[in-house]
């Protein structure tokens, strides 16, 4: 989202401060469930399905420079096996904490007296937009943070065959007779040599017939 576009407090993850009115250790707690936006987790592997219902848990801290956000999120998520291809659900859990800045407050919660020139310290900062801050993109990143890298099934997923791609743990006594490449190549030549010889003697028999009939 750019930064000087307006925040709607329509947005389900728009949440509004006003009530902590700028009062240092003021407190406030939220519950919301929303559905969870496009794109939720890791692309192609795991994630939290578009308009998936995700529980939120939030706790809003007033301090000196801004609005301290700490919070749980819950969903499950969709994904498929790394071993054996299934698909997979799992339930979710992420813990997010986040500051949410004052614009017009320094790293000390102090009124600056002009607007800082450091464009990096600025863009490491999230601000409050009079009184809103928009949650998606720290609970993005948590949720990410949270969904594992190579989702399994089960620990002890056997995953396939591979040779064929079955599914081991469908048949967990599946396997192939290993055979030496060594004793195949002979066993290539001697059937071989075996057609050679019905040849030579389907060839043979061929010509003791035509001496007969002579």
């Amino acid at each position: 989202m750019a930064l000087n576009a307006r925040l709607d407090h329509r947005n389900p993850l728009v949440f509004d401060t006003h009530e902590l009115g700028r009062r240092p250790g003021a407190l406030q707690r939220l519950t919301r469930t929303i559905d969870a936006p496009k794109d939720f987790g890791l692309q192609g592997v795991i994630g939290v399905p578009e308009g998936t219902p995700v529980e939120l848990e939030l706790r809003l801290e007033s301090v000196m420079e801004g609005v301290l956000v700490t919070g749980t999120a819950r969903a499950q998520a969709e994904g498929e096996c790394v071993r054996c291809l299934e698909p997979l659900e799992l339930e979710l859990e992420a813990d997010f904490q986040e500051m949410f800045s004052y614009p017009d407050a320094d790293d000390r919660g102090r009124v600056k007296a002009e607007p800082a020139d450091d464009a990096e310290e600025d863009e490491d900062r999230l601000p409050l937009e009079d009184g809103l801050f928009d949650l998606e993109p720290v609970l993005r990143d948590a949720v990410v943070l949270a969904l594992p890298m190579q989702p399994v099934c089960q620990d002890d997923c056997p995953g396939l065959c591979a040779e064929c791609g079955a599914r081991l743990a469908d048949d967990p006594g599946h396997h192939h007779d290993a055979v030496d490449i060594r004793w195949a190549a002979l066993q290539g030549l001697a059937e071989t040599m075996t057609d050679g010889e019905k040849d030579e003697m389907s060839g043979a028999d061929a010509g003791v017939d035509e001496k007969q009939e002579k």
